[in-house]
């Protein structure tokens, strides 16, 4: 029976063969069934079922062709499963490690990516052999479109706007210097194209300030000054959402390991897994969160700024008839700048906006798998307790340095950036989610937190500090055995250097680009302090609560702002909220 190599020793480009083959053909199943999988999903899918103990594979022995088999009917019919949390977890993942990636390396790209489109209609111009007086004037309008297309500001085809560029150029560029401009190397024709772009807007941005001009610029700081609180509150309810979904899966799981007979009548697995997406979907939320906030932050500099170099050009200017360029063309250079930082950040707020609504449909299974009617029984006579609260009970307990003489413990007050220091399992207390069989408890960094080979671990309680303290390998090694049988759990608790060596090829790896590490601490925790009480149901003051309120949400979309085929960028802001008496 012909065999099939999978292991760690197998040359990377042999390897990466036969996963390939493998996802394709789960890729065609899938299809066939009416499912359309990515090649990234199922290669993480591969992942999944490969590292599961309970599905035998050995990564150091040959597999046969029925091995092979068996693995392409696991992943298919794990993907083909509607009804489960931990495969919408895993899509979630994949989705946003495919989707997102820090400000820094969108903006790098995105001004890759402009200055691409733009190459064609430079060349025309930088190429260009005109002579006679009619092709000098076609090179001019030429520089004019250039002009209008790499500031973004208005389309080359309006008329009134062509003419508003043309003005702006003639200014400080006139048509007779064409003549000197094609002396000059492809190299100096670029600089001087790139710098009378930026005179050009400077210009437009005062004139549109001065009331005189401005045809076709958008009001960016104003549309921004409204996107940004739309997005950032949106966003806010939907980390609520996620964190009283995960506040109430918690308190139930926590009374099942606490009683054996409720634990066979609920799966708790299904409820374990369900935990996972929702706190999945608000670490992605909290990074996603800390974008914007930054965006905000850097808008509000930037108007502050925008405000300052508009007025320093009034008073530079006033009712001079001539001032020397080299007083307003940096002002105007300056301007110009601005205005693109403007345009990065109107372009990162839709991207995120973007983002933040294609995670929702990853929590499609916890109404079909748990009714509000099926949750308020599970909850009957339970306390729902916030990160808050649960971290607020334990504030006074904290490890005596006495008691242990090899393991190294760092508190807030005697340790440097403390609140910097980045926490093992996002955060989560590893003991607790070792001994539960992965219960997700947040850990409490007053504590003190236990430096073990270089690695920063905190706990619910004094005890399971002290605990994990005394064998922290065994706890480490249950925990990597659990995220064998869930490999979302790699992801959620950043447990991805553990696993680099077992499956070693690039096919089968998500991508690590999200450079945020969101930790479940204080600085994080802003949800009031309060406990939310289920009482028992004969309780005279039974009631039911709305899941939340019937008020819409903001929704502001920013069309457009990505471009098309068309080579003109036009920004179109839509207000899509619905009135209050729709809803």
């Amino acid at each position: 029976m012909p065999r099939t190599v999978l292991t760690s020793r197998m040359p990377p480009t042999q390897a990466e063969s036969v996963i390939k083959n493998i996802i394709r053909e789960i890729g065609q199943e899938c299809a066939g069934h009416g499912e359309i999988v990515s090649e990234t999903l199922a290669a993480f899918m591969v992942k999944a079922v490969v590292l599961d103990p309970s599905n035998g594979f050995n990564m150091d022995r040959t597999l046969m062709k029925s091995d092979v088999q068996k693995l392409v009917k696991l992943c298919v019919s794990r993907l083909l499963d509607s009804k489960n949390p931990s495969l919408d977890t895993i899509k979630m993942q994949v989705y946003f490690d495919m989707n997102y990636t820090s400000r820094e390396e969108f903006l790098e790209e995105h001004h890759r990516v402009l200055e691409s489109r733009l190459g064609p209609v430079m060349r025309e111009i930088t190429d260009n052999r005109a002579c006679a007086r009619e092709e000098l004037e076609s090179l001019y309008r030429k520089i004019v479109s250039y002009v209008l297309l790499c500031s973004g500001l208005g389309s080359p085809t309006d008329i009134k706007i062509v003419r508003e560029a043309t003005a702006a150029l003639q200014s400080v560029f006139p048509q007779a210097e064409l003549g000197t401009f094609l002396t000059l190397s492809k190299k100096d024709k670029e600089r001087q194209l790139h710098e009378l772009t930026m005179i050009v807007t400077g210009i437009r941005l005062f004139n549109r300030d001065c009331g005189k001009g401005g045809e076709g610029i958008d009001d960016l700081p104003a549309i921004l000054h409204e996107a940004i609180p739309a997005t950032t509150q949106h966003i806010d309810s939907q980390i609520q959402i996620a964190q009283d979904q995960a506040y109430r899966y918690t308190a139930i799981l926590e009374k099942a390991v606490k009683n054996p007979l409720m634990s066979v009548e609920l799966q708790p697995c299904m409820l374990k897994e369900a935990l996972y997406n929702v706190r999945q979907y608000e670490v992605f939320l909290q990074i996603i969160l800390s974008d914007v906030i930054t965006c905000a932050q850097e808008v509000e500099m930037m108007t502050k700024q925008l405000g300052a170099q508009l007025e320093q050009l009034k008073m530079t200017i006033k009712s001079k008839t001539a001032v020397p360029t080299s007083q307003v063309f940096p002002i105007f250079i300056a301007l110009s700048r601005l205005w693109t930082s403007f345009q990065d950040e109107t372009v990162l707020i839709s991207v995120l906006s973007n983002l933040t609504t294609h995670l929702e449909p990853f929590l499609g299974a916890h109404d079909l798998l748990f009714p509000e009617k099926v949750m308020q029984n599970l909850l009957d006579g339970l306390t729902v307790k916030t990160d808050v609260c649960r971290v607020k009970e334990h504030l006074e307990d904290r490890v005596h340095l006495v008691d242990f003489r090899k393991q190294e413990w760092l508190f807030p007050e005697t340790t440097a950036n403390f609140d910097k220091l980045l926490i093992q399992y996002r955060g989560f207390c590893g003991y607790t989610f070792a001994t539960t069989d992965g219960l997700l408890l947040p850990g409490n960094p007053a504590i003190g937190i236990l430096k073990y080979k270089e690695k920063y671990y905190t706990f619910h309680t004094k005890d399971a500090a002290y605990l994990f303290a005394e064998n922290p390998e065994h706890y480490i090694d249950l925990i990597k055995e659990k995220a064998k049988k869930n490999a979302e759990l790699i992801q959620l608790l950043e447990l991805h250097q553990q696993f680099e060596t077992l499956i070693p090829y690039s096919q089968a790896n998500l991508r690590q680009k999200v450079t945020h590490s969101v930790q479940t601490d204080l600085s994080h925790m802003r949800r009031e302090n309060y406990s939310q009480v289920y009482p028992p149901k004969d309780a005279s003051t039974q009631s039911m609560r709305e899941g939340s309120t019937r008020v819409p949400r903001p929704q502001i979309y920013l069309a457009g702002l990505r471009g098309g085929q068309s080579k003109i960028t036009s920004g179109v802001k839509v207000n899509l909220t619905r009135a209050v008496d729709e809803t």
